[in-house]
């Protein structure tokens, strides 16, 4: 696993639909050490903190191994790093495989692996699709969400060292089919709530799912 390349972006005021919209999606690769701080990458930031950023949305990383999907969707030159808005564009880093609460290095920073991803409209502007948030949750490529564990700096090419292994057996991936319509798997959703780094908002969500049974609650 390593890191292909970290991308940043300050808020600014974009014309779309005409209207200003404040963003920080257009995340363009940078060169050389990056500082990773309690909450975000040094010289990024997030336009609406009420829904972006935060202690548990701190670093975003997507993988490039899922750029062969979007290729039905997207021109080669909008598959570029930073393409969906990501910190990280990394290589060999799964929702599949990365259990909630796996901690990696990457430079002298560690991080925690908490949650998916949920686009807003932002991401449609970034790519010129509208329809992109609807085609991204039905993709099941949700990308990762990491709480910063350890701060300190990382760059581009630098591996992705798993440091501490979650106790817990659900993955970011079974986290993000919570996301979805049901019927849910009620076991797996029983599973994320006994783990301990789920934030407010997830563990509210989570609950409200066990009020609705399925035909999977076995």
């Amino acid at each position: 696993m390593h890191l292909l390349s970290i991308n940043t972006s300050l808020p600014r005021d974009i014309s779309w639909q005409d209207k200003t919209v404040r963003t920080s999606i257009f995340k363009q690769p940078v060169a050389g050490p990056v500082a990773v701080l309690a909450t975000h990458l040094a010289d990024d930031g997030q336009a609406d903190l009420r829904v972006h950023g935060g202690p548990d949305k701190a670093v975003y990383a997507y993988p490039q191994e899922h750029w062969a999907y979007w290729r039905q969707y997207l021109s080669e030159d909008q598959l570029v790093p930073g393409a969906f808005g990501e910190n990280l564009t990394t290589a060999g880093l799964l929702e599949t495989d990365v259990r909630v609460g796996d901690c990696f290095r990457l430079g002298t920073a560690v991080l925690m692996a908490v949650q998916p991803r949920q686009p807003c409209f932002k991401l449609g502007i970034r790519l010129a699709r509208p329809g992109i948030v609807r085609e991204f949750e039905l993709a099941r490529r949700s990308g990762i969400y990491f709480r910063v564990q350890q701060i300190g700096v990382m760059q581009a090419g630098d591996e992705i060292t798993l440091v501490q292994a979650s106790p817990y057996p659900v993955t970011i991936q079974d986290m993000a089919d919570c996301l979805a319509p049901g019927p849910h798997d009620l076991e797996k959703v029983r599973a994320l709530l006994a783990t301990p780094y789920l934030s407010a908002s997830w563990r509210e969500r989570l609950t409200a799912l066990l009020t609705k049974p399925t035909l999977l609650d076995q």
